[in-house]
């Protein structure tokens, strides 16, 4: 990951009460800076969230970011000569700035402002593939992944004709490499993967993926939703050709996301959307379009939230990804250890002795009970988890299962936190089990 500047550092360091701790006590440094997280739920009970991997809490300085920007510099960006207006296009641009340089990118042009990862991706199959795509060409997704990166491709085959085809999974619930490389052909043009699976948990080797799909002569799309704010990712080490993300998941606004690909596929690629901001002339008959990155921005963009997300990229960087991802990686070992203590238990995906690198949640399911019941009970003790689907049906239904359970975690999350879970999860499971 590209460093910040030394006045950079200086500034996102200030912006956060992390500084100086070490990963052992990340949770304790960071839990002031999120409101959101003192609060007490059912019968005076402190509110447990751990769901972080659908949304993740914002901490203080994000919404003061935010505040900031209404109360301050409220305008229009790159349309006005008025003070307000230069000072928010400042902003705005700033944000891209910092979002180049948190996916290992040194130009801000290749950073394509989005409403969130779904657009962004939508974005490539609209443009990029419906401009190179024809019958006939391949292209290769996986099991695992969010209908995010499954339903644009389904829309685009529809259209252009293009085949998709998917990769399978090891027993352990990892990616199998060995049928990724039977299925990549001459005819595949793109290879789509996320990083780390938002039910799995498993972190995917997309180096070694890029690396088999450019032999193969076809370009790789990563879903970084679920790694970019728990490990370092840097684009030039993946060596990947697209990536997408979602400031909701990075301790950002929702209602913004980015898409980074390569300056030369951009500039190749025609407009996604048309209207105002993504032009430079216009004609009654025709129009040109802007140069980088805004060709691809039509209308007002998500001013307030693009200056929130960069607070939380500041956020991030002053804590330190590696540091994140250490404690996180500590908590992972904490959950799994009580997850399969617990009879009839079961934990999709590979677990931490098996991927030391995978991601902090565990989606489970227990025999014979509804992921919803246990959810809502949890519920009633003031611990949030997830249960459904999580967008992967194609995945739960590879599993044989209607839907599972999901405790997702944190920096934030605290080792108490992750114990009161365990227990009352055990609890829950013996009081349905006994009124069954």
């Amino acid at each position: 990951m590209t460093p910040l500047t030394a006045k950079e550092g200086q500034q996102a360091q200030a912006m956060t009460g992390a500084g100086g701790q070490g990963a052992d006590n990340l949770a304790a440094a960071t839990r002031p800076d999120f409101p959101l997280l003192a609060q007490t739920a059912c019968l005076g009970q402190p509110l447990i969230y751990l769901d972080h991997a659908a949304t993740s809490q914002k901490p203080r300085q994000v919404l003061d970011a935010l505040r900031h920007y209404y109360d301050h510099d409220n305008a229009n960006v790159h349309r006005g000569a008025h003070q307000l207006s230069a000072r928010a296009t400042e902003g705005f641009e700033m944000a891209r700035e910092k979002t180049a340089r948190f996916v290992g990118s040194a130009n801000p042009r290749e950073i394509v402002f989005t409403r969130n990862a779904s657009e962004a991706i939508n974005l490539v199959a609209r443009s990029w593939g419906e401009a190179f795509l024809r019958p006939g060409d391949e292209v290769l997704l996986t099991v695992m992944e969010h209908h995010s990166n499954l339903v644009p491709w389904q829309l685009l085959a529809a259209r252009t004709g293009c085949v998709l085809r998917h990769v399978g999974l090891t027993a352990s619930g990892e990616l199998d490499l060995d049928d990724l490389r039977a299925k990549l052909t001459a005819r595949t043009r793109l290879v789509s993967l996320v990083q780390v699976s938002n039910t799995l948990g498993c972190l995917n080797p997309i180096a070694e993926v890029s690396a088999l799909a450019h032999s193969a002569g076809a370009l790789v799309l990563v879903d970084g939703c679920q790694s970019l704010p728990h490990l370092p990712v840097d684009v030039k080490q993946l060596d990947c050709d697209f990536l997408v993300g979602s400031s909701h998941k990075l301790c950002g606004p929702t209602g913004m996301g980015f898409l980074w690909a390569r300056e030369r596929l951009l500039d190749a690629m025609p407009p996604f959307l048309g209207g105002g901001e993504m032009i430079q002339d216009v004609f009654l008959d025709h129009s040109s379009w802007a140069d980088l990155p805004h060709k691809f921005e039509a209308g007002t963009p998500a001013i307030g939230e693009a200056i929130g997300m960069g607070a939380a990229l500041d956020y991030l960087n002053a804590l330190g990804l590696e540091r994140i991802h250490a404690w996180e990686q500590q908590l992972t070992r904490q959950l799994f250890a009580r997850l399969q203590a617990i009879e009839g238990l079961h934990i999709l995906g590979p677990t931490p002795e098996q991927q030391s690198d995978r991601g902090a949640l565990a989606a489970f399911h227990v025999e014979g009970l509804h992921a919803n019941d246990i959810a809502a009970l949890l519920d009633s003790a003031g611990i949030c988890i997830r249960s459904g689907h999580h967008c992967t049906q194609p995945l739960h239904r590879h599993y044989g299962l209607s839907g599972t359970a999901r405790a997702s975690l944190s920096f934030t999350t605290t080792p108490e936190e992750i114990d009161r879970f365990a227990d009352e999860l055990e609890g829950t499971i013996a009081f349905l089990r006994e009124h069954s």
